[in-house]
């Protein structure tokens, strides 16, 4: 129990950074399709169709971070916004 009054508690919502990740990025990245053909330039066309897939998902994992870590910085910066200070200093 405190010793002196003062402002209620401030509660941030756990985990609502998350929310602000799109649903349709908790799915896999599909792999690209296999070449139908045996020609080296469908299996170079395979190749770089693969390329593109992995860094699409590559994508999604650095923009996710990104987002998820710009959310927790502003609600730490207005969470500490909020506190009251003590004699208008602290």
């Amino acid at each position: 129990m405190p010793a002196c009054a003062g402002a209620p508690p401030i509660v941030a919502t756990p985990n609502a950074c998350s929310t602000l990740i799109p649903d349709s990025w908790r799915a896999p990245v599909p792999g690209a399709d296999l070449p139908g053909g045996k020609t080296v330039a469908d299996w170079i066309a395979f190749g770089d169709a693969q390329t593109g897939q992995l860094d699409k998902a590559n994508g999604r994992t650095t923009d996710a971070l990104a987002i998820i870590g710009r959310c927790e910085r502003r609600d730490a910066a207005a969470v500490k916004k909020a506190r009251p200070k003590f004699l208008g200093l602290f």
